[in-house]
């Protein structure tokens, strides 16, 4: 047997055993002769396939490879030698260069209507919104007047449930939804809020009677309607939560810095309509429209990759209205 003073360290990688070098053989070390590496938290050797987050267990990971043990040292990469003159060496250290912007067209350009696909979940809604409309004609009572017709005042909730409902006062907003800067609220009113739902649950302002009917077959009452919109790297996507949209009526017009709206729905009664100045650009040709039963989702592809801090550009102009 060797004398422990006789036995020298091993220095292959994943080896690290003592041997007496006059035992040595070419079977006598197993031992990895690939690299470590090290990359998404994974640890691994070149030479094999086996992996782990765990570096006890990368470290405990037996030899692929078998040969002989070896002494020798390996060379340690050389370090780079740096004296007091380099150390007080002043760098001139230069920000990259912005790329060049691309110029921002004006608003104002002519609108472009956006490609429109009819999803089956509207069909299907749209097949099964037919029968309805039959029964409610059945349940038509003196006046024109179906079993349970919503008020088709802005902001009531009262639906026709005899003579008597005609009787009742109703609380409505006579002016339009107005959106701008993040507050929501109506024009006839000066409460305002940030919270869609608190919007749409305000009190009426003004006191009246109940319209069951609109005057005109052909008018569409404007109303609030929840809209939200999501980011990609190459994506801006706004939903309009409208649900059975009307596929003839409906319609979402864009340029590069701008879209355009306008979704008829509730069996053409409701209409809503947004106009944004969008804060980033958008490739027109390469945008979309989807309706869906529930929805109406706007797909609108960047013309520059990155992040937008919000959907539209604070401070804009209303190009309908003026200066807002």
């Amino acid at each position: 047997m060797a004398d422990w003073q006789d036995l020298v360290l091993c220095y292959n990688k994943g080896c690290g055993q003592k041997f007496d070098p006059r035992k040595n053989n070419d079977s006598a070390c197993t031992y990895h002769a690939g690299e470590p590496i090290f990359h998404d938290a994974q640890k691994s050797w070149s030479c094999c396939k086996k992996k782990s987050t765990d570096f006890t267990v990368f470290l405990n990971f037996p030899g692929c490879t078998t040969g002989r043990h070896t002494n020798t040292k390996p060379v340690e990469p050389a370090k780079q030698n740096s004296n007091s003159r380099d150390r007080n060496e002043v760098r001139e250290v230069r920000a990259p260069l912005p790329k060049e912007m691309m110029e921002r067209p004006s608003p104002t350009e002519p609108l472009q209507r956006l490609k429109t696909t009819v999803g089956a979940s509207l069909k299907q809604a749209l097949a099964k919104q037919k029968p309805s409309e039959e029964e409610s004609a059945e349940n038509a009572v003196a006046g024109g007047v179906s079993l349970g017709t919503t008020c088709k005042n802005n902001a009531c909730k009262k639906t026709f449930e005899d003579e008597n409902s005609n009787e009742e006062d109703c609380w409505y907003h006579p002016g339009t939804p107005t959106f701008h800067e993040g507050y929501k609220f109506w024009s006839c009113c000066t409460k305002r809020t940030t919270d869609f739902n608190e919007f749409l649950s305000q009190a009426g302002c003004s006191k009246g009677k109940h319209v069951w009917i609109k005057e005109e077959e052909g008018d569409t009452k404007k109303v609030a309607c929840r809209f939200d919109w999501h980011q990609t790297g190459a994506l801006v996507v706004i939903s309009i939560y409208a649900k059975v949209c009307d596929p003839e009526k409906t319609f979402v017009e864009a340029n590069k810095v701008r879209v355009k709206m306008n979704v008829v729905f509730d069996q053409g009664n409701s209409q809503f309509q947004q106009d944004v100045i969008l804060r980033g650009m958008i490739d027109v040709e390469k945008s979309t429209v989807n309706l869906l039963g529930t929805k109406v989702e706007v797909k609108m592809r960047k013309l520059e990759p990155g992040s937008w801090a919000s959907l539209d550009m604070p401070g804009q102009v209303d190009l309908d209205q003026g200066e807002v």
